[in-house]
């Protein structure tokens, strides 16, 4: 890869790529005129750079070719790297100015927004150890990765399954334990998925431990390497004997306890009698057995603050108070909480993965002579036909080699209308054949096909932690002792004074059932895990929680025209012709002149006399004048085809015709008279205009950055409501502009296709690649959009937005709940029954509300 600079014209481009295709040694090679990249693919490109740079220089004298990374001081290089866990703006600065100070460092520079730390150095890795150092100097959680590597040097980064976890908050405990190993790099437990993803040297070496801290915080965990089909589906057995068991010993000790109160009541105040009593006893034992002997298994661990533990106090000392039908009615309405909780998590967690997991469990393999054969989809290998009849999804990305159908692409971009593909045609692996019967031959193995990059990148963007997440996460470590101690207070001190210590103690014990942080801690990840989930159902992928939180601040949405706005395709849109000329004579003219040409307008104007059925006559003589058109030599006379310089060069008189503001107006001449113009321009997109104006009725500024001319950019612009217009910029200037627009507007999202404006997008507060989900792309944005529809941007932001609102709706409403419950308790107007809701009711509550993000039919 090279960056070619000097370049000022499209068409000297086009002439300086094809020329270098010319010779021997190249076996391809790539000019793209709007990011200055040149790729060369040949067996040693570095040694054809000097006949390259001539071959430039003859095209545009001022012309100079670089390898891409290294425009840079003369035996220094520039490295990117990823710097994780930094919470804070100014904790960054600090960080940049303390190793722009080595005395190694050229130049350093670390954008907090996209998390990317650039060196300039001699030996930018040699200095790994102490710029990593340096952060942790500063923030104490902070890494330091080479981009593209994903784990430091020598490490390994693993996925396990974790199972037998019933609570976040103790999900939350493992994930710190683990990270306190010595051969720990990194360790990140995502309760909404069942995650575990370990960073060392040998993860699998660390199981053991890593299983024995897991039990020692939930005895029932279990550890197993993500992926091992057997465990999962055993785990999958295991939990639903044990979900049958908990319901039956819920219902039997509910019965009990309903006996019993009917019972008393019946009698009359008997419930002193000692039979009673024993009912109670029994139904209490029946519901709470199982958290009194996990407390107990515990408290050797330290573990006072479980949730087990605090519930067993409770109601013991509910017991000890002589309170028996609400000892057992609160850890009754305990276990049924948490059974329902539990279920409603697992209900949440199988629909959003349902949703993002399209990978197919098994293929059917063409052995030849009409037979098949049905095989793991692992299994597959590249180069192997499958058979995919109407109704099933593609199962891997491939060549479709047999037949003709529809494909419903809509699982993958979420454009609904069926593209249709025929022998030859490219098919993406997790759409839905529709109709006919296909068979394929598979490019890409199970791993490297879009459905599998579709579920990686959404768990990588649920262990992706937000900033409210991490708050919460260390909220929750104060929470519980703070309230812990409030129950303390309130048991002894109210007592010492009134003397009431039964009043006083039973108040203590509501605070004991609320003080669990469960519902905080569990609330904020889910929401942010339905919040991708419900993006990818639309083809809308999130890169993780700091992506989604970031967009909620967007102040503005800087967007690129061709590509983003428009179609990015170049099309004849009207013929002027002067008097008694026909209009098909005016196009087949230029088509003559534009035989040759690789220049999008002469493309378009090719395609457009093809369309027509145009039989063109091969000119005698062909001059290309730059800046101006083309010249050519036919039987009926001299052809001309460019601007109004070309024609009164040559001495043609230009006669006035329609004026437009949008796109490019081709003049055409024949023979020294003119006959009239071609209109050619980029087609704006269908769905812009309305998704521009969801964008503004968001309260978000729109503006558009092109390197056209600022009529045609404004006609644009006001064809499709965006608010400013930036125009005739060169591909380094949009960055410019885009920062201008920051400290204008605020935080700015840039919308481009992820490569050719990949400098812009690193820049942005958030960037968001527009495209088919090509691998540059993906691994550029922040958020990228497999669809080509402008109706994602404000898909995307309403999404993001209703994301955060709903996690914070979550937080605020489990404290308030809480708070309240403390409050009245204080005053003996709520009761342990009231607490138990607070805890187990809330909790169940604020799963509800994240998970409904996935049905809402509309985000914009």
């Amino acid at each position: 890869m090279y960056i070619i600079d000097g370049l000022d014209c499209a068409n000297c481009a086009a002439k300086i790529e094809r020329k270098i295709n010319q010779l021997e040694e190249v076996e391809e090679a790539t000019l793209t005129f709007a990011t200055k990249q040149l790729r060369v693919t040949a067996k040693d490109p570095d040694a054809l750079l000097s006949q390259m740079l001539e071959i430039a220089r003859s095209v545009e004298g001022t012309a100079t070719i670089t390898p891409r990374g290294e425009g840079v001081p003369q035996g220094m290089r520039r490295k990117v790297y990823i710097i994780d866990g930094l919470d804070c703006a100014n904790c960054a600065a600090k960080i940049e100015r303390k190793i722009n100070q080595l005395e190694e460092v050229e130049e350093a520079t670390l954008t907090f927004a996209t998390k990317q730390l650039r060196v300039t150095a001699k030996d930018p890795d040699a200095l790994l150890p102490r710029m990593v150092e340096i952060a942790r100097s500063v923030e104490g959680t902070a890494t330091i990765t080479p981009r593209g590597e994903g784990v430091p040097r020598g490490m390994r980064r693993k996925t396990y399954r974790i199972d037998g976890l019933d609570c976040a908050n103790c999900a939350a405990k493992i994930e710190g334990k683990i990270n306190q190993l010595e051969e720990v790099e990194e360790a990140t437990l995502t309760f909404a998925t069942k995650q575990l993803r370990v960073t060392a040297k040998d993860p699998d070496a660390l199981l053991p431990r890593m299983v024995e801290i897991a039990r020692s915080v939930e005895g029932t965990a279990a550890i197993t390497p993500w992926g091992d089909g057997r465990e999962i589906e055993k785990e999958k057995k295991d939990e639903k004997k044990e979900e049958r068991r908990d319901l039956l010993f819920i219902l039997l000790g509910a019965c009990l306890f309903v006996a019993g109160e009917v019972l008393g009541h019946v009698l009359g105040g008997a419930e002193d009698s000692l039979w009673l009593r024993g009912i109670f006893l029994v139904s209490y034992v029946i519901l709470g057995g199982e958290v009194l002997l996990t407390a107990l298994k515990n408290l050797p661990r330290g573990h006072v603050f479980d949730e087990n533990f605090l519930m067993s106090i409770a109601t013991l000392g509910a017991l000890c108070i002589d309170n028996f039908p609400e000892a057992v009615g609160v850890m009754l309405f305990y276990r049924a909480g948490e059974y329902f909780e539990h279920r409603a998590v697992e209900k949440s967690r199988s629909q959003i993965m349902e949703a993002v997991d399209l990978r197919p469990e098994v293929v059917e393999r063409v052995l030849g002579e009409g037979k098949t054969e049905t095989i793991s989809a692992s299994q597959a290998q590249v180069g192997d036909i499958l058979l995919v009849r109407p109704g099933d999804r593609i199962p891997l990305d491939g060549v479709v080699t047999k037949g003709e159908s529809r494909i419903d692409t809509s699982p993958v971009t979420g454009e609904p209308v069926p593209v249709k593909v025929t022998e030859g045609s490219p098919v993406t692996s997790g759409c839905v054949n529709t109709s006919g019967l296909l068979e394929m031959r598979a490019e890409k193995v199970l791993e490297e096909s879009m459905v599998t990059r579709i579920l990686d990148s959404v768990e990588n963007a649920a262990a992706s932690k937000p900033k409210i997440d991490r708050f919460i996460t260390r909220f929750a470590q104060v929470y519980t002792p703070v309230v812990v101690g409030l129950a303390l207070a309130t048991a002894i001190l109210p007592s010492l004074f009134t003397g009431d210590w039964n009043y006083w103690i039973y108040t203590a014990l509501t605070f004991l059932v609320i003080s669990c942080p469960c519902a905080l801690v569990l609330s904020v990840p889910l929401a942010f895990f339905a919040g991708i989930g419900a993006g990818s159902k639309k083809g809308i992928l999130f890169k993780g929680g700091v992506s989604l939180e970031a967009m909620k601040n967007v102040k503005a949405v800087v967007m690129d025209k061709t590509g983003t706005i428009t179609k990015g395709n170049f099309v004849l849109q009207q013929i002027d012709s002067l008097e008694g000329v026909d209009s098909q004579k005016v196009l087949e003219v230029a088509a003559i002149c534009e035989q040759n040409s690789t220049h999008p307008i002469g493309v378009s104007i090719l395609a457009a006399a093809k369309e027509k059925g145009i039989a063109l006559e091969k000119p005698q003589q062909v001059t290309e004048q730059a800046g101006q058109g083309i010249s050519a030599q036919t039987a009926q006379g001299l052809a001309l085809c460019g601007n109004r310089k070309l024609l009164e060069n040559h001495g043609v008189q230009v006669s006035d015709l329609p004026s437009h503001k949008e796109g490019t107006q081709v003049l055409v001449a024949l023979d020294g008279k003119m006959l009239g113009s071609l209109l050619i321009a980029d087609t704006v997109k269908e769905e812009s205009p309305s998704a521009i104006g969801k964008i503004k009725s968001q309260g978000i500024a729109t503006v558009m950055l092109t390197g056209d001319g600022p009529e045609s950019a404004q006609a644009v612009a006001e064809k499709t409501g965006v608010d400013q217009v930036f125009a005739r910029l060169l591909p380094e200037e949009k960055l410019d502009k885009l920062q201008q627009v920051r400290k204008e507007r605020g935080a700015v999202m840039f919308v481009g296709d992820g490569i050719n404006d990949a400098p812009v997008l690193a820049g942005a507060d958030v960037g968001a690649a527009m495209g088919s989900g090509a691998d540059a792309a993906i691994e550029a944005a922040d958020v990228v959009f497999m669809t080509s529809s402008m109706e994602a941007v404000p898909q995307s932001l309403a999404i993001a937005r209703q994301t955060n609102s709903i996690a914070w709706q979550n937080v605020i409403f489990a404290l308030a709940i809480k708070a309240l419950v403390m409050v009245l308790g204080l005053f003996h107007y709520a009761n342990m029954w009231a607490a138990v809701f607070a805890d187990s009711g809330v909790a169940m509550l604020c799963v509800l509300n994240a998970v409904r993000l996935l049905y809402k039919k509309e985000h914009a």
